[in-house]
């Protein structure tokens, strides 16, 4: 009976708890934040299912993450595995090559999960691995459309060797990250129970296409459903997709959205300067309008959110140059202000 009762402990994370959590960090997303929180849900049950001597009948479910720049695609992924509390690694598709090339073979997106955990093979087992960028490993024929032209070490080699990753079962992990070519120092990690979270920006998506009349936004504005076919027409294996089941597109960020990026989650850059501030006694404000000059100003550099802190730093450099002078004061940044530090 303990056994039983063992096995459903994670009834009282659901979905709707996880979306909560999440909400607290991501700001917009909201359909983004559901589909990852389902499949969150059911990768945990999947994982408790096995532990207790259940058939491998629940498959995994794999996501691929679909949006512009900055619009919190990695962020989205670290703090799943923070609510989650199970390790997370970050890789670059970039710099994975097919075997027998320079460059990194795949199972190192394993051996940094591995490091993670201070090499605790158990604690790796049930961990998620993050691949950004894995629009840039599609199959380019002549670079007629896209511009990328034909490439192998970069292209399908690449998603050939994801392949036996995304789903396979136990392989041999590099230990060291740092020198994986040294296959003598390797672990067993069974990697049936990690869950791999893709993501790119697929900007060129509609040149991609025949019909155009696919990708993120149509002629009309309206957004369109990205199919498979879509998705293997850019220049990716059937075989990789159907490894991927879930997919989740992101939107991009608005004025309106950056601003409260700044001001509401846990983890918002303007409280941050402001107890930064405190620290030497300053009584730090922004007007609304300013908050406005620098969500514009990230959108000029379509860079989304991640274009917030590199911002931040050029209208805060006066003010905490000279912090520990101006001790008592109250300083309140105006729009003005912003334009003067981004003209810099």
């Amino acid at each position: 009976m303990k056994e039983k009762r063992e096995i459903y402990r994670f009834l009282h994370v659901t979905p709707r708890r996880i979306f909560e959590q999440l909400d607290q960090y991501v700001i917009g997303q909201r359909h983004a934040k559901e589909v990852l929180a389902i499949a969150a849900y059911n990768h945990l049950k999947r994982i408790e299912y096995l532990k207790f001597g259940g058939e491998t009948t629940i498959r995994k479910s794999n996501i691929l993450l679909i949006g512009p720049s900055g619009c919190g695609k990695t962020y989205l992924a670290r703090t799943l595995a923070r609510v989650l509390d199970v390790p997370f690694a970050y890789n670059d598709a970039t710099a994975f090559t097919e075997a027998g090339y320079y460059g990194e073979d795949v199972e190192v997106a394993i051996g940094r999960l591995l490091y993670a955990t201070n090499q605790n093979v158990d604690a790796a087992e049930n961990g998620i691995v993050f691949i950004d960028e894995i629009d840039k490993i599609a199959r380019r024929s002549g670079g007629a459309r896209t511009g990328a032209g034909a490439r192998d070490i970069g292209g399908e080699g690449v998603q050939q060797a994801l392949l036996k990753i995304l789903e396979g079962e136990k392989i041999f992990v590099p230990m060291n990250v740092t020198a994986h070519w040294n296959k003598y120092d390797y672990v067993e990690v069974d990697i049936a129970n990690i869950l791999f979270i893709c993501a790119g920006s697929f900007s060129d998506l509609d040149d991609a296409s025949e019909t155009k009349a696919i990708g993120f936004f149509n002629g009309d504005g309206a957004q369109h459903e990205i199919t498979t076919e879509d998705l293997v027409q850019y220049g990716f294996l059937p075989e990789l997709l159907g490894r991927l089941p879930v997919r989740v597109k992101l939107d991009a960020l608005n004025a309106d959205d950056l601003v409260t990026i700044l001001t509401q989650p846990r983890e918002a850059m303007i409280p941050e300067y402001q107890r930064l501030c405190a620290l030497d006694q300053i009584q730090l404000e922004f007007t609304h309008e300013a908050l406005l000059e620098i969500a514009g100003a990230a959108l000029k550099q379509k860079l989304g959110a991640r274009a917030l802190r590199a911002i931040m730093e050029k209208v805060m450099h006066p003010i905490l140059f000279l912090g520990p002078e101006r001790a008592g004061e109250r300083i309140i940044v105006e729009a003005g202000d912003v334009l003067r530090a981004v003209a810099v």
